[in-house]
């Protein structure tokens, strides 16, 4: 035979092992890719906000956050006799992984909140309920104070090193508070940000950075680690650390919580 003759014949089978390697690629999975799923945006100030979830390359979630346009801080409402908290809910995204957080209240607290000299200047909560909105909403009490009582103590398991639920932290509609008071601003220093803990019949119902107007407006590259409990009342992964930064490009402020591990 022929050298022409032998190439001839192996131009089919050439032809059907370059068929075979075209298929097999059209069928391999494309390679995943690390995503941040954004949240409905809702009307803050001038400005708005928006939650967010940011996934690894194989789709699970690593860090959840609030975006707020540098413009939400200006145009809030002013305090008066009658008020001077001022809640906005702002849903979860609609698509990608599910975490453990329902939905987020950001809640402007005009006159800062108790105790004194502490938490008391204008600043934003961003409450991370791990319960639903219903849930929230049921949440009732006869006195601030019951954050005092036995009935309202979380097991140890669910508290933190060093954080405690003092006396007059319970709030209706959200719950009682655990503070760290080795933190600076419990210390003679100006508050900027800090990181509590909520509860409500002895369950974990709420995580809740908290940070200063003044901070803030600082454009602040802030990190810092988030103690954990040795357990939670709901299965899934939460924050190791949690950050608040400023985004000069598009004029925005950051409040991630990261590192979600189980």
């Amino acid at each position: 035979m022929t050298i022409i003759g032998i190439r001839a014949r192996r131009r089919p089978f050439l032809a059907l092992l370059t068929l075979a390697a075209a298929a097999a690629l059209a069928a391999a999975p494309t390679l995943a890719q690390a995503k941040t799923y954004a949240g409905k945006a809702v009307r803050i100030g001038h400005g708005t906000a928006h939650t967010f979830v940011r996934t690894n390359a194989a789709g699970h979630a690593v860090a959840i956050g609030v975006v707020l346009t540098a413009s939400a801080l200006d145009g809030l409402p002013k305090a008066t006799k009658k008020k001077d908290d001022f809640p906005y809910f702002v849903p979860m995204p609609a698509k990608g992984p599910r975490t453990v957080v329902d939905h987020v209240v950001v809640d402007w607290e005009a006159l800062g909140h108790p105790p004194p000299h502490v938490y008391d200047v204008p600043h934003l909560d961003f409450h991370f309920y791990l319960v639903s909105r219903a849930a929230q909403r049921k949440v009732a009490f006869k006195s601030e104070n019951d954050s005092g009582l036995p009935a309202q103590q979380p097991p140890a398991d669910l508290l933190p090193a060093g954080y405690i639920v003092p006396p007059g932290t319970a709030v209706p509609h959200m719950g009682v508070h655990a503070v760290n008071p080795a933190g600076p601003e419990f210390h003679g220093q100006p508050f900027t940000a800090t990181f509590i803990y909520g509860y409500y019949d002895q369950k974990l119902t709420f995580l809740e950075p908290m940070a200063s107007v003044a901070f803030l407006k600082s454009k602040p590259a802030f990190a810092a680690a988030v103690a954990r409990p040795a357990s939670y009342s709901k299965p899934g992964a939460y924050p190791a650390a949690y950050s608040v930064t400023y985004n000069a490009a598009n004029k925005s402020y950051a409040l991630t919580l990261e590192q979600l591990t189980p």
